[in-house]
């Protein structure tokens, strides 16, 4: 990598990280709202599916501003508006406020997606190392926030523990802003086909005649591939911790912590919560199955390899519970889990950067991020309505349909290839 692609890289890596640091530091805090507040895994899961969904609805736009104004002053936004979403959340009364909270959080994250990613598609001339380097870094922060976030309810109350989470992302706001590099270096060495044209979107016109542009018959198969796998992906990761919580429960006798001696008797014993701590591990293989995925996007086509991992996540989906009846079991199902579902991104990056022209990249990244956050939200309502009315295993029969889908359509685009 040269120095451009080294400051880019290094800069979408920290507000990668930020974002899922927050994102799954969320369930992990469910897991203690469902106590405090008497709610239902259902309602519940309706209140993060505002802040998620927005999270998701916020890319279209996101995507627009990027194309216009740039990546670097958006992610800097991004930064310091999470930061202050985690604020409100520490001062937070009741549900509703979580809820606005949370809002918040998925306005200020939303535009993240779009502007890292066309950062790292137009600047990085080592594209697929940069797709790596970036997911291994989103994948620090989805192991890392719930590890933190369970490491600060050891000894602080939830809305103590916000107020602690938000300091990271206002530190690296105040760091981007410093940082120099050319944000379309790579347009002319990657096969986008010579320099960046004109990519301002600045009417109604405009943008209808850009996105029907932008949708082809291929991009389209794209969005509705990524949207299924944002079901999946949200559905999964919401209530995780949850089911592996009562998944764990009848596998160990007694006190969990004391028994493996992580922690000692004490009040701190009385918070601690081994499910957490799989959770979390289960996310940080993640990092592994970004990298993997990053240097598979340089080697073969992203098609084939989104539907070995699509294929893998319906078998795993289908396996989880079964797997679930002994701790070795699920563990070794936990850990598969946690590579294929993060091997997908960087997949789907490539992919998505395949289908869609330089010049709208912003808009391309801003609709399926739409599709994967936005309407992919709908996920978590729908796995906890499982969960409430059904049973663990409706859940992952649903999950399962998601990714099936999704693997049907990404064999459609090989087909057409």
């Amino acid at each position: 990598m040269n120095r451009n692609d080294r400051a880019i890289t290094g800069f979408t890596m920290a507000g990668h990280g930020m974002v899922h640091t927050y994102e799954l530091s969320i369930p992990i805090l469910m897991t203690v709202w469902l106590v405090e507040f008497s709610v239902t895994s259902a309602t519940l899961g309706t209140v993060v599916a505002v802040g998620y969904g927005l999270f998701g609805v916020g890319a279209l736009p996101g995507g627009l501003l990027v194309d216009r104004f740039g990546s670097q002053r958006l992610i800097v936004a991004s930064l310091f508006g999470m930061g202050c979403s985690f604020l409100l959340l520490a001062v937070a009364p009741g549900i509703m406020g979580i809820t606005a909270a949370l809002a918040v959080w998925g306005l200020a994250a939303s535009v993240y997606h779009p502007a890292g990613l066309t950062l790292i598609s137009k600047g990085v001339e080592q594209r697929g190392v940069g797709f790596a380097y970036h997911g291994m870094a989103g994948n620090v922060g989805i192991a890392g926030g719930p590890f933190a976030t369970a490491l600060l309810l050891l000894t602080l109350d939830w809305r103590t523990a916000s107020l602690v989470l938000a300091a990271p992302a206002l530190v690296a706001a105040a760091v981007g802003v410093t940082i120099e590099f050319d944000e379309t270096a790579a347009v002319d060495t990657v096969a986008d086909g010579g320099e960046a044209p004109s990519t301002d979107v600045t009417s109604l016109r405009e943008f209808i005649d850009a996105s029907r542009g932008l949708f082809t018959a291929g991009f389209l198969l794209v969005f509705v591939l990524v949207l299924c796998n944002g079901l999946y992906y949200r559905g999964m990761v919401t209530f995780l911790p949850e089911l592996l919580s009562d998944f764990l429960s009848p596998l160990i006798e007694g006190d969990p912590g004391a028994a493996i001696g992580v922690v000692p008797d004490g009040p701190a014993a009385e918070e601690f919560d081994l499910s957490r701590y799989l959770y979390a591990g289960l996310l940080a293989v993640g990092i592994g199955g970004q990298y993997v995925g990053g240097r598979l996007t340089d080697a073969i086509d992203p098609v084939r390899g989104m539907a070995a991992m699509l294929a893998a996540l319906v078998l795993i989906a289908l396996l989880f519970v079964p797997a679930s009846s002994t701790l070795v079991t699920l563990l070794a199902i936990s850990v598969a889990l946690g590579f294929a579902l993060f091997a997908m991104q960087p997949l789907s990056q490539a992919t998505i950067a395949k289908y869609s022209p330089p010049e709208h990249r912003g808009l391309s990244f801003g609709y399926t991020y739409l599709a994967i956050f936005g309407i992919g939200a709908l996920g978590a309502s729908l796995a906890g309505a499982a969960l409430t009315y059904g049973s663990s295993t409706a859940v992952f029969v649903l999950l399962a349909g998601f990714a099936a889908v999704a693997l049907a359509l990404a064999l459609a685009l090989i087909y057409r290839e």
